[in-house]
């Protein structure tokens, strides 16, 4: 009666008790595992926000459109603002064909424009260069209209912006 109670009685009391610590540590591991990660999630959260306002600031330096036609529409009217802004006018524009560049478009834009003088023509090659988001002049045609008086000019410009449109 001894050995039935001590095999089927303690032995198993035993058993069950080496596994329930065995369990109790492996849970308590798990629970040490779980704190750790929370107590990181304050310095990651700060580091999300940092990488969201980083985004927000690389996002305005593209043109940000839904399409392809929206963005060089807007680069467009970007364009013929400073152009007019500066006493131009423009004779023509063009659509040209947008570049890849992996993940994001470049589009390109073609204006042919008359400026009353250099001056203008200097203002509005630093207004477009300086400009967010960012527009860059790819190509730049100089002529004077009239060469006895070469004050006005004739000016045929290129110019190209990144987007993410699809």
């Amino acid at each position: 009666l001894f050995l039935v109670a001590y095999e089927y009685g303690y032995e198993r009391v035993r058993r069950e008790m080496t596994e329930l610590r065995e369990m109790q540590i492996v849970k308590t591991r798990s629970l040490e595992k779980y704190m750790s990660i929370l107590a990181e999630k304050p310095s990651l959260e700060k580091k999300l926000t940092a990488l969201k306002e980083k985004r927000k600031a690389d996002e305005s330096k593209i043109i940000d459109a839904e399409t392809l036609a929206l963005a060089a529409a807007t680069l467009m009217d970007t364009t013929k603002g400073i152009i007019t802004g500066r006493g131009g006018s423009v004779s023509s524009e063009r659509v040209e064909k947008p570049d890849d560049l992996g993940k994001f478009k470049v589009v390109n834009v073609s204006v042919d424009m008359t400026l009353p003088d250099t001056k203008a023509l200097s203002d509005v090659v630093y207004n477009i260069e300086t400009r967010t988001p960012y527009i860059l002049i790819k190509e730049l045609d100089i002529r004077v209209r009239n060469f006895k008086e070469p004050r006005e000019l004739m000016v045929r410009l290129r110019v190209a912006a990144l987007t993410g449109g699809k």
